[in-house]
């Protein structure tokens, strides 16, 4: 038979002392409840000895703070959002709230059933990261009272934090324009962006940042081809073979959207000799550190991650969710 897990009243009735008094000892209140440091001691030793551990969902009930913030992603298997969550979970508990990251796969359904759960567990706050469709889940969180803002991606009936997307994808493409030189072939002469899905609000500002750094630098559109064929690196992989046929070859520069479609480019790319591959400028929009070990150059933009979400806890901090603004935290170049 499994032992029963010992409660407050437990501990109150072997220190001698009241259920309340415990309960003030343990969440670290006692001082202002007028407890004395030789009890709390003997009640934290206890504890301790018992192995007790709170029951936060009733204990939340009763104090109508259950010290839980919950943020939702679209996937763990991706650098930057696993980094998201990693920072996520120092800065929550930097402020003594206990974080829960769960994702959703990019995946409206799923999404909304994420945030109705995690209330139901009386998260405090809810971070909506990357969601396909943070509106809904802003319904969902206004109807139940929950406190929430939009990172990565932007809603409009909560406050978001994002990347600049425009300018990082500005600067990076005018950084491969520079880097580039006219291919003896014309028809190569173009600049291609690979990856991202249409209509998404982050892949509409880099094709813009991207189309802007072109027509500036050569007077017009005609040397810019843009394939947002989606985050996967399948897709990605048969875009830029469907470019190097239709070009004869590889286009005079490469803007990549994501490192997950960089890694589908790349696999073409080992089908290439390497002095082909370094007649063309590429780079990538998000940050992997393994592109070092690529035998080509690659610039990326790297997304200030902590200042996205520092800026997000700033919010958190203030208690001022009621506007539905969109604060851009610019990204950096690094080059691999």
């Amino acid at each position: 038979m499994s032992r029963r897990e010992p409660t407050i009243y437990d501990l109150a009735r072997l220190t001698k002392t009241s259920p309340s008094s415990v309960s003030a000892i343990l969440n670290g209140t006692w001082k202002s409840r007028r407890v004395g440091e030789e009890t709390a001691n003997r009640v934290l030793e206890l504890a301790k000895e018992l192995k007790y551990t709170p029951n936060r969902q009733a204990s939340g009930l009763r104090r109508k703070r259950s010290g839980l913030i919950g943020m939702i992603i679209p996937m763990h298997d991706n650098r930057f959002f696993s980094a998201m969550s990693q920072t996520f979970e120092r800065l929550a508990r930097d402020r003594h709230l206990y974080p829960i990251v769960v994702s959703t796969l990019r995946d409206p359904k799923l999404e909304a059933e994420t945030a109705r759960t995690l209330i139901s567990y009386q998260v405090e706050f809810l971070l909506v990261t990357g969601a396909t469709a943070p509106d809904a889940v802003s319904r969902i969180c206004t109807h139940h009272g929950i406190a929430h803002l939009n990172v990565d991606l932007p809603g409009k009936l909560a406050p978001s934090v994002i990347s600049d997307n425009r300018w990082g994808a500005r600067e990076l493409t005018t950084r491969l324009i520079a880097r580039s030189s006219a291919p003896r072939s014309s028809q190569r002469n173009r600049f291609c962006f690979v990856g991202g899905i249409p209509g998404d609000y982050n892949t509409v500002g880099r094709i813009e940042g991207f189309s802007e750094a072109v027509v500036e630098a050569f007077g017009g559109m005609d040397h810019v081809d843009v394939d947002a064929c989606g985050y996967d690196a399948d897709q990605a992989e048969a875009a830029i073979r469907a470019i190097y046929k239709r070009l004869g070859g590889l286009p005079r520069g490469l803007f990549v959207n994501s490192t997950i479609a960089l890694e589908g480019v790349v696999r073409f790319l080992k089908t290439l000799s390497l002095d082909e591959v370094r007649q063309c400028a590429i780079g990538s929009y998000d940050w992997d550190p393994f592109a070092t070990c690529l035998s080509f150059p690659l610039l990326m933009v790297r997304q200030d991650i902590l200042g996205l979400l520092g800026k997000a806890f700033e919010i958190i901090d203030s208690g001022k969710f009621d506007s539905s603004e969109i604060i851009q935290v610019r990204p950096e170049l690094v080059e691999a």
